[in-house]
């Protein structure tokens, strides 16, 4: 569950920052690039930190993004009322709390 747990925070990493290039690309948004760019780079370096044998505290980190990314996508969900993007990477960052949890739970103390 570990390895699942970091190999879906560098999906997320990747995915998150293609949504803010192509919300900047669709809609010539600056606040998608900036804070998509920023999410990707911040679950990058989760990522980094969980290979450098770091792995309770990058499922911490990652678990915690997630919960600020499901607060920012379930806000603009609730705005926009359209499922794409918004509720799609919801439903990934949910996920990605519940696999973060997972591998948490299954560390050695």
């Amino acid at each position: 569950m570990i390895d699942i747990s970091r190999y879906y925070t560098l999906f997320m990493a990747v995915l998150v920052a293609a949504g803010g290039v192509m919300g900047f690309v669709k809609a010539q948004s600056k606040a998608s690039l900036i804070s998509g760019v920023i999410s990707g780079i911040v679950l990058g370096a989760l990522f980094a930190i969980a290979m450098a044998g770091h792995a309770k505290e990058a499922t911490i980190g990652a678990f915690v993004a997630y919960a600020l990314l499901d607060t920012v996508f379930a806000m603009r969900l609730k705005k926009t009322k359209k499922f794409m993007p918004a509720g799609m990477i919801l439903i990934f960052c949910v996920i990605g709390q519940v696999i973060s949890a997972l591998a948490y739970m299954a560390m050695p103390s």
